[in-house]
């Protein structure tokens, strides 16, 4: 059976970086499949994916990596090297919306999100009836100023227990800290139900009712210490009129929520996103 990897590179744009990747793969008889590269010239910043199959290769997979590392430090590249049959480890943080909860749910159930989702972290109790449909954990960790800290510390231990590599907020109503943030070891990818940077914080379709706004929008986003102000991944947008109330809004707005989230999760577990200061690059 074929063995596929995918390989993420940026480093300063020189000449050369093309080439000596191609060579070294090739060299040790690995596949090309696709190969998707970018260059920023403002910010002289290379970027590069390249999905290979290692069904053939030469020698093993540690000498591959290690002539790939090699690489790495002749061009002071960044690299991230993903094998196909490492199944990656999705948790989810909720609060009581269910509507994006479902969505990631239902999409890993029939293939569509190439993931294991074995925790669901929430600050109330009332989506449990929907982790136990799934079969997937689920831990109530409920929060106020005073535990804060210490539930936070709860949930590292939790996504440590369970090798969770990617944190979802799924309309999770609580800010992450920064010692959080810091402390996890993977991505943590939050959706806003407002197409960023407009209408930051909370109640954004209210406020765009009171704008008069003719679209509305999502924006998923990387969480970072700066809250709604992270690396976009995916956005989209709908169109609304003066006929709409808020509830129209909402409405159409989770709609949105579900499907831009969606699509930044299967994103991110396909090996396609790369940040740069605070951006991101997304190889299609």
């Amino acid at each position: 059976m074929s063995s596929f990897a995918t390989l993420l590179v940026s480093c300063p744009d020189r000449k050369g970086l093309v080439a000596s990747l191609a060579q070294v793969l090739y060299g040790h008889g690995a596949n090309i499949v696709d190969a998707d590269q970018h260059t920023d010239a403002v910010a002289g910043q290379f970027f590069q994916r390249i999905h290979f199959d290692m069904s053939d290769i030469h020698t093993d997979r540690t000498s591959l990596e290690s002539a790939i590392r090699e690489v790495a430090a002749r061009f002071e590249m960044a690299f991230r090297l993903t094998r196909s049959d490492a199944v990656k480890r999705v948790g989810i943080f909720v609060s009581k919306y269910d509507h994006c909860l479902y969505d990631l749910l239902l999409r890993q159930r029939s293939g569509e999100l190439d993931c294991e989702i074995p925790l669901i972290i929430s600050n109330h109790e009332d989506l449990r009836p929907v982790a136990e449909q799934f079969g997937v954990r689920f831990e109530h960790l409920p929060v106020t100023k005073a535990t804060k800290a210490q539930q936070e510390q709860e949930a590292l231990r939790l996504l440590r227990a369970e090798g969770v590599g990617l944190a979802v907020l799924a309309r999770y109503m609580q800010i992450l800290s920064d010692d959080f943030l810091r402390a996890f070891e993977g991505d943590v990818i939050n959706i806003h139900h407002s197409f960023l940077p407009a209408f930051v914080g909370g109640k954004p379709y209210h406020r765009a009712y009171e704008r008069g706004v003719k679209l509305i929008g999502a924006t998923a986003h990387f969480a970072t210490a700066d809250l709604d102000e992270g690396p976009i991944i995916e956005q989209d947008v709908v169109r609304c009129s003066h006929r709409d109330k808020v509830d129209d809004l909402v409405r159409k707005g989770r709609d949105l929520e579900k499907v831009v989230l969606a699509r930044a999760v299967r994103l991110h577990l396909a090996d396609r996103v790369l940040v740069y200061g605070n951006k991101t690059v997304v190889f299609d």
